[in-house]
């Protein structure tokens, strides 16, 4: 019997955008493992993170990462902490010397990182659709920037506002990405990117850990006083280990890649997400009851924002979601309205028990 199955009133389906759900297949292998990882008479969260146990751990979470995501050889995997947030400055701290740099604002998070990065000089807007309220995200042809820039950044996905990229980048500058709520979401050209990083919490695992990729040539360009926790160099050289790591957030983020990884790989979850986001996409078009107003290119595979025309509706949406288990589909405090994040973990199941409930509200309340 699952473990799991024993949960007496367990929710049946996640929504939030994160920390998301997790796989139940992966939640379980934690469960029967959690007092006594692989008859050591340890838990994961107890053990020395130079230890032989958790080093095996380290580096089958290491390789696995490599070869589900296809990292090249010239790119160093890093495992950092503090959330994608972080990056905000670990990435001028790391590439901007005294060049300038270009930020694609999208959306809320892209807005704060470009805000967070004011505090070093030369940083400018390469495009925003701030004005148009992020319904459409700026297209690739309109990004401004120079040949001088150290980098240019965006956001491959705006989880509040829903609004996605999905072609890699043709730029002969280094591009960093924000890819927190994408990575291994979809099949993407890794050498497109000069550095790619991602808060663990929707698509990788629990909160905390945060994964950085970093071109070789881009390393070392740090700014002098730059903190030797946030050196990319620094904790390449150490194996991530400058500092004791979120270990427990490592071993779980292995259990995920390596689900992925049995299922096929990203060649496979990629089309499970097209099918889930195409369902419910089209059952909100198709109504007169719901809407989304994000232009069809930019539609988020990850973050299913949507409305109902009367908006008095909405909290009572949240509150009969919750009593048939279907669970986090407040939208945003920022932009109100209702939100389904259906990350990878997200069975399709749990879309179509959404649409039928969503059929049933639209029918009791229209």
């Amino acid at each position: 019997m699952n473990p799991l199955d024993s949960v007496k009133n367990p929710c049946k389906y996640n929504f939030s955008a994160g920390p998301s759900m997790l796989p139940k297949e992966v939640m379980t292998i934690a469960h029967q493992e959690f007092l006594n990882w692989n008859n050591t008479g340890m838990t994961v969260l107890e053990m020395s993170h130079r230890g032989k146990e958790f080093m095996s751990i380290f580096k089958n979470v290491e390789k696995n990462l490599r070869d589900l995501f296809h990292v090249p050889s010239n790119y160093k995997i890093l495992f950092l902490q503090g959330g994608a947030i972080t990056q905000n400055f670990m990435v001028p701290m790391n590439l901007l010397g005294n060049k300038s740099a270009s930020y694609v604002v999208s959306g809320y998070w892209s807005k704060r990182t470009y805000d967070d990065a004011q505090v070093f000089k030369n940083i400018k807007i390469a495009a925003t659709s701030e004005s148009n309220n992020y319904v459409k995200a700026p297209n690739q042809n309109e990004w401004v920037y120079s040949d001088d820039d150290s980098y240019i950044h965006f956001c491959q996905n705006e989880t509040i506002h829903g609004v996605e990229y999905f072609d890699d980048p043709k730029i002969n500058i280094p591009v960093v990405v924000d890819m927190s709520s994408t990575i291994l979401s979809r099949q993407i050209d890794i050498s497109k990117y000069g550095v790619i990083y991602a808060g663990a919490q929707k698509n990788i695992g629990p909160a905390g850990l945060t994964i950085v990729i970093v071109r070789d040539d881009l390393l070392g360009l740090n700014q002098k006083q730059t903190p030797t926790t946030h050196n990319w160099k620094i904790q390449a050289e150490n194996d991530s280990m400058i500092n004791t790591p979120t270990t427990y957030s490592i071993y779980m983020a292995g259990l995920v890649f390596e689900w992925l990884l049995k299922m096929g790989g990203l060649k496979v979850i990629e089309e499970k997400n097209k099918i889930k986001s195409k369902l419910l996409y089209e059952f909100i078009d198709q109504s007169n009851f719901y809407y989304n107003d994000i232009d069809p290119i930019n539609r988020s595979r990850m973050n299913i924002p949507f409305r109902i025309i009367n908006d008095d509706l909405t909290m009572k949406f949240v509150e009969e979601a919750e009593n048939a288990g279907l669970y986090q589909l407040k939208g945003h405090r920022l932009v109100g309205g209702l939100r389904a994040s259906i990350y990878n973990a997200m069975p399709i199941e749990g879309v179509e028990a959404l649409i039928n409930f969503m059929i049933e509200f639209e029918t009791k309340f229209k």
